[in-house]
C-alpha cells in the first residue's frame, strides 16, 4: 500500500504556527501562575464529542461534595448543554464558545477566568472542546491534563490518536458497560496506552453510575 506521509505545515504556514503556538505557551504560563497564586488545582478534562466529559465531571463533583469550592469552564463550539448540566451539581459555571475553533486555547482561559468569581474555588475543571487532535497542542495553563475515551469510540481510538494520549497525565477509559457489544478489548486498549504511555493512570469507568470514579479523584490528587 502507498502511504503519503505529511511533512508538516507548508512553508507559508511555519512561522505562523510557531508564533501562535508560542504565544499560547506563554498565556498559559500567566494562566499557571494566577492558579498557583490562588491555590486552584487546575484540570484540563480533554476527549471526543461523546465520550463522557460531561458526565465524568458531574460523577467527580457529586463524589467531592465540594459545591461552589469547585469552579468549571466548559467549553463548547456554540451550545450551553453541558454547562447546564454541570451547573446542576452545584459548581460555579462558565461556558466558553468558540465558534469554529475545535479547542479551547490559554487567551480564552485567562478571559473566562477574568470573568469568574474564584474567591473560595479549590478546584477548576476545565472542560475543553470534543476533539482528539488540537486540544494536545494548546496547553491552558492546567496543573493535569485527563483524557476520556469511550469503548463506543471503538478499539482504534488510542492508536490513531496517540499524541493526545502522550500528552496526558491521566487516561480514563468511559463507558466500560458497553465493551461486550461493541466487541471492543479493554485490555488491548489499554495495552496501546501503555505503548504510547507507560507509566501513566488508566482508569475505566462507567461514569453515568460512578463506576470507577473514586480512583479517578484519587489519581488527580482530589480530596473527597
Amino acid at each position: 500500500m502507498k502511504v503519503l506521509r505529511s511533512r508538516g505545515p507548508e512553508i507559508f504556514d511555519i512561522e505562523l504556527e510557531k508564533d501562535l503556538l508560542a504565544k499560547n505557551k506563554g498565556l498559559a504560563k500567566e494562566n499557571r501562575k494566577k492558579f498557583d497564586h490562588s491555590n486552584i488545582l487546575a484540570i484540563d478534562i480533554m476527549g471526543s464529542i461523546g465520550s463522557g466529559k460531561t458526565s465524568l465531571i458531574k460523577a467527580i463533583l457529586k463524589r467531592l461534595g465540594m459545591g461552589v469550592k469547585v469552579a468549571v469552564i466548559a467549553g463548547d463550539l456554540t451550545t450551553t448543554i453541558d454547562a447546564e448540566r454541570i451547573e446542576a451539581e452545584g459548581a460555579r459555571v462558565i461556558q466558553v464558545n468558540t465558534g469554529k475553533e475545535c479547542h479551547l486555547d490559554a487567551n480564552l482561559i485567562r478571559q473566562a477566568i477574568g470573568r469568574m468569581k474564584l474567591d473560595g474555588v479549590k478546584v477548576l475543571f476545565i472542560e475543553n472542546v470534543g476533539n482528539l487532535i488540537c486540544p494536545g497542542e494548546f496547553p491552558l495553563g492546567a496543573h493535569k491534563r485527563l483524557v476520556v475515551t469511550s469503548v463506543t469510540e471503538g478499539p482504534y481510538t488510542i492508536v490513531k490518536h496517540p499524541y493526545i494520549f502522550r500528552e496526558a497525565d491521566v487516561i480514563v477509559l468511559n463507558k466500560i458497560d458497553l465493551a461486550k457489544p461493541m466487541k471492543v478489548s479493554i485490555p488491548q486498549l489499554e495495552k496501546d496506552a501503555r505503548k504510547i504511555n507507560p507509566r501513566i493512570p488508566f482508569i475505566r469507568t462507567n461514569a453515568v453510575k460512578g463506576i470507577g470514579i473514586t480512583k479517578v479523584v484519587d489519581a488527580l490528587g482530589l480530596k473527597t
